[in-house]
């Protein structure tokens, strides 16, 4: 049975503040231990990052977490949410 994903890219903006990183890492931490996150990881380029929801019901919902990311919140990264079908 295919499961419904969600990858959720996270593109620093020029601007980017490292000190949204620790309250970044204590949300996927909240996320982990809801049981909605199963991946998570940085690019080897220090452009940014992805990570993948899971236990989410819609697209809509998955962007409405993807909103409460600290990285949306203090505006140093651009988010994007993709519906991702496993098989």
């Amino acid at each position: 049975m295919a499961a419904t994903l969600y990858l959720v890219m996270a593109m620093r903006r020029p601007d980017f503040d490292p000190a949204a990183v620790q309250p970044h890492i204590a949300f996927l931490d909240e996320l982990r231990a809801a049981g909605q996150l199963q991946l998570t990881g940085g690019f080897s380029d220090g452009s940014g990052g992805a990570y993948v929801l899971c236990n989410v019901d819609s697209l809509e919902q998955a962007r409405a977490i993807v909103a409460r990311d600290p990285l949306v919140t203090l505006q140093s990264s651009d988010l994007t949410v993709h519906e991702w079908t496993t098989r």
